[in-house]
C-alpha cells in the first residue's frame, strides 16, 4: 500500500512538471499529457484504503470521512487560486497547473516515516512481529490484542474467499447490476455539477 502511494506520488509530481513547463515548451499537448497521468493515478482509492486500515477501529469511519473531506478542500482551493486575481492570470497559470505536485510532493517526504499497513503486513505478508511494531507505532504502546485478533478472524475469513479478477467480476451475474450501477455512478459523476459548483 504505502509503496504504491510512493509511486502514485513520484506520477502526481511527473504530471504536475509536464503540465508547469507546457507554457515555457508552447506545447498544449504537455498539458493534456499532464492531465492525463493524473486522471489514471491511483490516489483517491489508496488513500482511503491504507488511511482506513492504519487506523483504529473505532477512529475508521471518521478517518476515512476526512480523505473526502480533504478531496472536497481541495477543490475549492483549486477554484479560488485559478481566479485571475490569485494564479489563473496569464503570467502564473503554470503555476496553478503545476500546483497538484505540491501535496503529491509532502507526502512523498513524509510517507516514509509512516509504516506499512498492519492488515497488510499481517494478512499479505505473514509478519506478526511486524504488524505489533506498526500498530504500535501508528496507535502508541498499548494493548492492541483485540484489533490483531480481527485482523487474524478477517484473514481466516478471505482463505475461504475466492478473489475474482475483473474479467471473472464481470463476467459473475451475482455482481452484475451492482457493476452496473458503480459504472453508471462514475461515469455520470462529471454531469452532476459538482465540478461547475
Amino acid at each position: 500500500r504505502k509503496k504504491c502511494l510512493l509511486c502514485n506520488n513520484l506520477l502526481m509530481i511527473v504530471a504536475a512538471s509536464i503540465m508547469g513547463c507546457s507554457k515555457i515548451a508552447r506545447s498544449f499537448e504537455m498539458i493534456l499529457i499532464g492531465r492525463f497521468m493524473c486522471g489514471i493515478s491511483l490516489c483517491v482509492p489508496l488513500h482511503h484504503q491504507y488511511i482506513g486500515e492504519i487506523s483504529p477501529r473505532k477512529m475508521r469511519g471518521f478517518a476515512n470521512s476526512t480523505s473526502s473531506f480533504f478531496w472536497s478542500l481541495g477543490k475549492a482551493i483549486g477554484q479560488i487560486s485559478g481566479q485571475r486575481e490569485l494564479l489563473g492570470s496569464r503570467a502564473l497559470w503554470p503555476m496553478l497547473m503545476a500546483s497538484c505536485g505540491l501535496p503529491a510532493l509532502v507526502q512523498l517526504v513524509t510517507l516514509p516515516f509512516f509504516p506499512e499497513s498492519p492488515p497488510y503486513l499481517l494478512m499479505h505478508k505473514g509478519d506478526q512481529e511486524g504488524c505489533k511494531k506498526a500498530i504500535r507505532q501508528l496507535w502508541g504502546e498499548g494493548h492492541h490484542q483485540a484489533e490483531i485478533d480481527d485482523i487474524m478472524r478477517e484473514k481466516a475469513t478471505m482463505k475461504n474467499t475466492k478473489i475474482l479478477s475483473v474479467l471473472e467480476l464481470m463476467k459473475e451475474p451475482a455482481f452484475r447490476w451492482q457493476l452496473y450501477m458503480i459504472v453508471t455512478l462514475t461515469a455520470t459523476v462529471q454531469l452532476c455539477g459538482n465540478n461547475a459548483v
